[in-house]
């Protein structure tokens, strides 16, 4: 049966939709999950959205994509993310990248295996632990799926741990423009009609600029538990970057971060935050879209974001702005 890291997946459910000759009816379907409850499965086919009573699922599994990425395209999306997210200490063992950013998150801290590593595969990853060894760092290898496939089964063999999986999205900018924020998407959001609040105050606004606030800061401090030095230069050391801050009645409630890279191709989204006290209003669509509406200004196509397959809440927002799952991601982390 489905679990909720299915989110996002393609899957095949096969249900009961009648009984003929004393005999049940089942019929198949194919598509996207994008929701999934106690009570209903929901999945997205080639002819639209279709709910699913779960009492009426008789089978329910993932199965491959339909089309999986080129290692080209791979290579690009994910360079084009290294470069929104910038390591201030920096290396290279062949293609591959070595990171390090003081700890602070995963993607700034660990290897990324693409490309040749100008030695054979384990002498590679014995390179990879020697290198975050002399800089006091775990060892932590960003292993894309599935071109980083082979890296990953060497170190499984050399017993290396695994953080949660990551979906690697995708939507092109005018699908994103044209679906955000548009009544249903707005209604699913809970994006009020009015714009202004139940109580009369003033609606949020959404402002960009090319430096984050203090309060911005304060706010991406208590998401990622802290911002050292190491944190201000992987958040700010990107040519083309926007910060988003929403405001309510004057307090910022909301904040999100956009890039543009990998030769103005990518807008990167991350870090959109939304305050309990604003949350189900919407605020997480308008900073995407007032983002979205800057990237294509700026001549971008595409946007990505990197999303914990676990957190359902925000796979399904993304699925209802228009993004897919590119391909996945496992940080892996050397014994200790």
């Amino acid at each position: 049966m489905l679990r909720e890291q299915d989110l996002g997946h393609r899957i095949v459910v096969r249900r009961r939709v009648g009984v003929r000759g004393g005999r049940p009816v089942y019929s198949d379907a194919l598509g996207e999950l994008v929701e999934l409850t106690e009570t209903h499965l929901t999945l997205t086919t080639r002819q639209g959205r279709l709910r699913v009573p779960i009492a009426e699922v008789h089978r329910a599994k993932r199965v491959p994509a339909a089309r999986r990425p080129t290692a080209a395209a791979m290579v690009e999306l994910e360079l084009a993310a290294d470069e929104a997210w910038p390591a201030p200490v920096r290396a290279r063992l062949g293609d591959w990248l070595l990171r390090d950013a003081d700890g602070w998150t995963g993607r700034a801290n660990s290897a990324l295996p693409v490309g040749d590593p100008d030695r054979p595969l384990p002498a590679a990853v014995d390179a990879v632990e020697r290198w975050y060894a002399g800089h006091g760092r775990p060892a932590m290898v960003n292993t894309p799926l599935p071109l980083a496939a082979p890296v990953g089964s060497e170190l499984d063999r050399r017993g290396w741990g695994s953080r949660p999986p990551v979906l690697v999205q995708t939507v092109p900018l005018a699908t994103l423009s044209a679906s955000a924020p548009s009544d249903a998407v707005a209604a699913a959001a809970g994006i009020p009609g009015d714009p202004t609040g139940q109580d009369g105050s003033a609606g949020p606004v959404v402002e960009l600029a090319a430096a984050p606030s203090a309060d911005w800061l304060a706010v991406a401090a208590g998401r990622k538990g802290g911002l050292p030095d190491a944190a201000r230069h992987v958040l700010t050391a990107v040519d083309q970057i926007r910060f988003a801050h929403a405001y309510v009645d004057g307090a910022l409630v909301g904040i999100g971060r956009g890039t543009v890279t990998g030769q103005g191709r990518w807008l990167g989204l991350c870090l959109i935050e939304v305050l309990p006290v604003a949350r189900r209003q919407g605020l997480a669509v308008r900073l995407i879209r007032a983002l979205a509406d800057w990237a294509a200004d700026a001549g971008a196509t595409d946007a990505f974001l990197q999303v914990e397959q676990s957190n359902t809440g925000a796979v399904a927002l993304y699925r209802k702005l228009g993004f897919t799952t590119h391909h996945t991601y496992l940080t892996r982390v050397a014994p200790q």
